[in-house]
């Protein structure tokens, strides 16, 4: 089961070469990584997507509790939480497709944010099943990158009565 794991680190040099040799020392993979600073310049927030049952993310919680600059870990996947990924699509545009394109692009709430004669590069943020449902539609044109950030997560605040 795929899980997201969300640690507040402290924003210390080495501190995510230690977590990253934690999961490739035991054998755990890491789908996607993406880290950066929260409001407090000190801490950092690593959004950790990784795939395990139970057990396996109860070992790799307890083992990232352990670490020194680790301040708190969290497994996002049981909790109510929001979920959003970025990708950055460069696709070829044809004369012909520019207005196919852009009703994609609309349709998804995308926008462009680099035009050249032969190129959009789109922008798109979203769930991961919204953002791998555009690189479908945009494949028949022709996409030439993409670059994507891997899910950042937040647990829902609490809702008061």
């Amino acid at each position: 089961m795929r899980h997201i794991v969300s640690v507040l680190v402290d924003n210390e040099f080495g501190v995510l070469s230690r977590v990253a040799g934690l999961f490739s020392g035991r054998g755990f993979n890491i789908e996607s990584l993406c880290v950066a600073e929260t409001i407090d310049p000190k801490v950092s927030r690593m959004t950790i997507v990784t795939t395990g049952d139970d057990q396996i993310i109860e070992q790799i919680t307890k083992h990232l509790n352990k670490l020194i600059n680790v301040i708190k870990v969290s497994d996002l996947t049981a909790e109510d939480h929001i979920e959003r990924e970025l990708a950055m699509i460069k696709v070829n545009v044809g004369e012909k497709d520019r207005a196919e394109i852009l009703s994609i692009i609309d349709i998804f709430r995308a926008k462009v944010v680099d035009v050249s004669p032969k190129t959009y590069t789109i922008e798109m943020t979203g769930d991961g099943e919204k953002v791998n449902a555009i690189i479908e539609l945009l494949k028949p044109f022709g996409i030439k990158e993409i670059a994507r950030t891997g899910k950042i997560a937040l647990a829902r605040s609490q809702k008061t009565k």
